[in-house]
């Protein structure tokens, strides 16, 4: 039986995300239920751990990092490949160029 915490993960995954591939939505869910997401509402746990999730796994984020790029570099050269992503799975939301995903919170 799911927690409390758990089923509205999942809702609002669902709400975020409908066409998420499992295994995307298993490692977004892993993130989520790491301890310094737990004080956050469901919903903005889920935005950011799917950003974060898309970043490391569906982009060259991590490649740029080890190019040397700088942490807001790199994740300004990924946003479109982020956004992509996201459509693909037909986000309710993308992330704006003009924001940082980790303050981006709202919405």
């Amino acid at each position: 039986m799911a927690t409390r915490r758990q089923a509205a993960v999942a809702r609002a995954l669902t709400a975020l995300a409908p066409m998420m591939p499992l295994e995307d939505a298993q490692a977004v869910k892993a993130l989520v239920a790491r301890p310094h997401m737990r004080g956050l509402d469901a919903p903005v746990a889920v935005w950011l751990a799917t950003v974060a999730h898309i970043r490391h796994a569906h982009t060259d984020y991590d490649s740029l990092m080890d190019e040397g790029y700088d942490r807001d570099a790199a994740r300004y050269f990924v946003i479109d490949d982020i956004n992509a992503v996201l459509r693909r799975w037909q986000a309710t939301r993308l992330l704006d160029p003009d924001e940082d995903a980790d303050l981006a919170v709202a919405g």
